[in-house]
């Protein structure tokens, strides 16, 4: 088994606190290359970051909110146009994500979900709970509190011999427990300090369950202002945007 590599491509809300890019996450395994998410700012930032989006086998998606799949309009039509893509590409989400994808691209690039691409793009719809093979990896959601319109998602992703969870968008709920057993990296929504705010998490909920987390190792993001104001009070480590962590 080879080396398992996440880079948090962008670790930011949807307000761009921080100055940080949107949800976008980077994972590298010997022979493969994908993303968990792909906020509105993410084409931007793997740019920044030299990661050639030519290279990125499938994208995998939490929820249907633009800062965490807003970027599939401009990483679609810059694979036909500036990339010159020619490998099939995996979009594996919630349900309705093929509707709202090709709705959003018709608002943003009117005509745009018309035109055939080069390259074959492949469409999985996420069940809860089932486990679902794509290509070398297997993908487990489970459900999140959330609320956009569709399913949203917790997602566990095993690689290699290496376990990432990503928590997406939810206020706590035990699910997560149970999402992030035994993982290598859990990467957790703390979006305010201790505030109850619906359908987000904060750092107070964390920490009041972190003895119940059986997860390796623990990894904040999608921080407001009202966490990174606080950065100094925070116990557990908070992603930056261009972050490399080996699994």
């Amino acid at each position: 088994m080879g080396q398992v590599r996440v880079r948090i491509v962008g670790s930011g809300d949807a307000f761009g606190s921080g100055g940080r890019f949107q949800t976008c996450i980077a994972i590298r395994a010997p022979n493969d290359l994908f993303l968990v998410d792909c906020g509105a700012s993410s084409l931007i930032a793997l740019r920044q970051q030299q990661i050639e989006p030519r290279d990125v086998s499938k994208i995998l998606i939490t929820h249907l909110h633009g800062d965490h799949f807003g970027g599939l309009p401009f990483f679609l039509l810059d694979a036909q146009l500036v990339s010159k893509r020619t490998a099939p590409l995996t979009l594996a989400g919630p349900p309705g994500l093929e509707e709202r994808l090709m709705e959003a691209m018709e608002i943003f690039f009117p005509g745009s979900s018309k035109v055939d691409p080069n390259f074959e793009v492949r469409f999985i719809e996420l069940k809860p709970r089932t486990p679902t093979a794509i290509d070398e990896i297997e993908v487990t959601a489970f459900p999140a509190a959330h609320f956009s319109g569709s399913p949203s998602y917790s997602l566990r992703v095993a690689v290699e011999d290496k376990v990432f969870v990503y928590s997406g968008d939810t206020q706590w709920t035990d699910t997560l427990i149970e999402a992030s057993d035994d993982a290598d990296l859990f990467l957790c929504e703390s979006y305010v300090f201790d505030k109850e705010v619906p359908l987000h998490n904060s750092y107070r909920n964390i920490m009041q369950n972190r003895a119940r987390l059986t997860c390796k190792r623990i990894l904040l993001t999608h921080m407001s202002e009202d966490v990174l104001e606080r950065a100094d009070k925070v116990e557990l480590p908070m992603a930056e945007d261009g972050l490399q962590l080996t699994l």
